[in-house]
């Protein structure tokens, strides 16, 4: 199976499989102050990079883990996770986050989506959970591990 063969229709055959791995994004460091302007958190640990070179044990500047996170809504629409028959598809939420390995400023990201479930709520409406593992170039263990849901609307 490959995604362009992905439809609200056969979601649930796609349960175990992997979708696909996203494109490289690359996480430097005007992306990280960007987001600590957006947000408001503008904690030294991402946003001095002196400070963070000297005193952080990770030996400079990481991303947000909520800067990672955020990135997984471009990487997915990368690998095609809404079914070109869905009429609309809206972020449902998220089940389990947990960040594992912290994402060093400069560094590249991807994630790896699997579909783990896929419930027919009826009416053409399909709520689906992915697991994102979002990995980190040249590093063995991942930068973050989601659980997402995704509420698509095909025809009823």
């Amino acid at each position: 199976m490959t995604t362009s063969t992905l439809s609200v229709a056969n979601l649930a055959d796609w349960v175990g499989n992997e979708l696909g791995t996203s494109e490289w994004v690359t996480v430097g460091q005007d992306r990280i102050d960007e987001f600590a302007r957006c947000t408001g958190d503008h904690q030294w640990i991402h946003v001095d990079i002196e400070r963070a070179t000297k005193e952080s044990p990770l030996g400079g500047p990481v991303a947000h883990g909520y800067l990672t996170l955020s990135l997984l809504s471009r990487m997915c629409m990368d690998i095609g996770v809404v079914p070109s028959d869905a009429l609309a598809a809206f972020n449902y939420g998220l089940d389990k986050v947990r960040f594992l390995t912290p994402v060093k400023a400069g560094a590249r990201v991807r994630t790896r989506t699997v579909v783990a479930e896929v419930k027919d709520l009826g009416m053409g409406r399909k709520l689906v959970k992915l697991v994102n593992a979002v990995e980190i170039e040249g590093e063995p263990k991942p930068a973050m591990v989601a659980e997402t849901l995704t509420l698509l609307v095909g025809s009823a």
